[in-house]
């Protein structure tokens, strides 16, 4: 009976041993269930807050080229507003590199090597005891002997050393020395340069005028894309500036209006600006240039040289239909101090300002659709181009204030006949000049035209170009020319804007003798030289 009791109990014992084992794996279980759990919880929660940081991540750069493109923008059509108001003078002295004193660095070549030192080659003396061996003696003295022949041969090549490194300090000492004169004595000639351009500017040079304007054009901070391409010519007869200016392309203008995140693409996508949206802008950024720089050309021009201003904006570009590069004008005007001063640029639309001043814009600028320049650049001054050339055949050619009435009559006669008019000279002129009606045969364009050209050594006052404009309305006829071997002055351009005329200045006539009656001539006003009848008012 016992023994049974003792089996029951055994088994019993055994069953709660299991339960509770089973309770333990269950429990295992359900803690391991839980870890799981909490670990899918812990994964997804960085996996949202990945995705968070990700969808952030892009956004943020997507603002980022919207600021960007915006910023780009704001600049293109902001040319004219950030250009007034501000001093576009060339600030000479800035310009000046200091002349500094630069100090000689000998680096590594400065620093000396120690030289030997003789007790750290002496064999140490031997102790009493070492002394009591025999031979000890000898060996010390050949171990001296030897040392001092390390020595000797040290210090010999530590010498060799530093009279080498001696010598090529020296030599890095002078070529410093020489570098430095160099540098101040260039320093010193683009300072000098400097100072010359200021003294010829202020004192109104030709060449200093179109170097300084050039220099204040090349100073300007435009934005990314812009071209720094132009060119300047001064016309000192008429107080003349013309410049041949480069605007950007098309593409300045952004096709695309904004960027932005899409969540469920995980992609930036881009709006698009439209076309008729980009032409708006681009035609609106071409004016605003123009107007900025004459407006930067006037207000740096502190010593007042410059009288008036022809601006010719072209764009190079590609041409569709052709495949071939172009450079067609877009915009053309010819101002004066006077009228652009009295305008309120902070105020004004540019695109309207331009119709104001009578400036000829292309209608389709994207299109590059040209317009005629109302002075094309390489017939500014034909005198002071290719100077070399000129110079080389200088005795060689015509000088027009040399000739006689007759001969010039011939002269101007021969240049318009040859330029595709029927000329018909009608008297003679009381200046010693031309007056002559020619005829000019093409369909719509064509018609009847007043020819008037005066040898003049002074400008050519208003009051003739007024005659001008009365003698083309008493004749009937479609167009007045005005040629002088001299210039005009602001006033002359002011009442010319927008009539039919044309004023051809003494570097306009050298040019188109050369260009279509193929005479080589030069205008050198003799000492004694007087105008006929000197017109004032300018």
């Amino acid at each position: 009976m016992s023994r049974k009791r003792g089996f029951l109990s055994s088994k019993a014992a055994m069953q709660g041993a299991a339960e509770q084992a089973a309770r333990a794996r269950a429990r295992a279980e359900r803690e391991i269930e839980r870890l799981q759990r909490q670990r899918e919880r812990e994964r997804l929660a960085n996996e949202k807050e990945r995705l968070r940081l990700f969808h952030e991540h892009r956004e943020e750069e997507a603002e980022a080229r919207n600021q960007e493109l915006a910023e780009a923008m704001r600049q293109v059509s902001n040319l004219l507003n950030d250009a007034v108001g501000r001093d576009h003078r060339l600030q000479f002295e800035g310009l000046k590199k200091p002349v500094k004193r630069l100090e000689f660095d000998p680096g590594p070549l400065g620093q000396a090597e120690e030289p030997p030192r003789a007790e750290k080659y002496r064999p140490r003396r031997p102790g009493f005891f070492a002394r009591l061996i025999p031979g000890m003696k000898a060996r010390h003295d050949l171990a001296t002997r030897e040392a001092r022949i390390r020595f000797d041969a040290d210090a010999a090549a530590h010498g060799e050393r530093e009279r080498l490194r001696q010598a090529a300090l020296q030599a890095a000492r002078k070529e410093h020395e020489e570098k430095v004169r160099k540098l101040e004595e260039e320093n010193a000639r683009q300072n000098a340069e400097l100072d010359a351009l200021r003294a010829d500017y202020e004192a109104g040079k030709r060449e200093a005028v179109r170097q300084y304007c050039e220099a204040v054009l090349s100073s300007q901070s435009n934005p990314d894309g812009w071209p720094r391409s132009f060119k300047i010519a001064f016309v000192p007869e008429s107080r003349q500036l013309v410049v041949e200016y480069d605007f950007p392309g098309f593409e300045i203008i952004s096709e695309v209006a904004a960027y932005k995140y899409v969540r469920s693409k995980k992609e930036i996508t881009t709006i698009q600006r439209s076309d008729a949206e980009r032409r708006r802008l681009y035609a609106a950024m071409i004016a605003q240039a123009t107007l900025r720089g004459i407006q930067v050309l006037l207000s740096a021009d502190y010593a007042g040289h410059v009288e008036s201003v022809v601006f010719n904006g072209h764009v190079d570009a590609i041409d569709q239909a052709t495949g071939h590069r172009v450079h067609p004008c877009l915009v053309t005007l010819r101002t004066t101090r006077a009228v652009f001063s009295g305008l309120d640029l902070t105020r004004v639309d540019a695109e309207t300002c331009l119709k104001g001043l009578n400036a000829s814009v292309s209608k389709r600028p994207t299109d590059l659709a040209p317009v005629k320049p109302v002075l094309e650049f390489n017939m500014v001054d034909p005198r002071f181009v290719q100077e070399e050339e000129i110079l080389a055949g200088l005795d060689n050619r015509t000088n027009l204030m040399s000739l006689n009435p007759r001969e010039f009559e011939s002269l101007i006669t021969n240049l318009f006949t040859k330029m595709g008019l029927e000329t018909r000279q009608t008297r003679p002129s009381r200046d010693g000049g031309v007056d002559c009606v020619a005829y000019d045969p093409r369909p719509i364009f064509g018609g009847k035209v007043v020819i008037q050209a005066k040898r003049y050594k002074n400008t050519v006052g208003v009051s003739a170009v007024r005659d001008l404009y009365g003698t083309v309305h008493n004749e009937g006829a479609s167009k007045g020319i005005l040629v002088t071997t001299s210039g005009f002055g602001p006033a002359s351009f002011e009442f010319q804007n927008g009539k039919p005329l044309e004023l051809l200045d003494g570097g306009n006539l050298l040019y188109l003798l050369a260009e279509h009656a193929g005479i080589e001539a030069k205008i050198e006003v003799p000492e004694d030289w007087k105008d006929p009848s000197p017109d004032l008012g300018e």
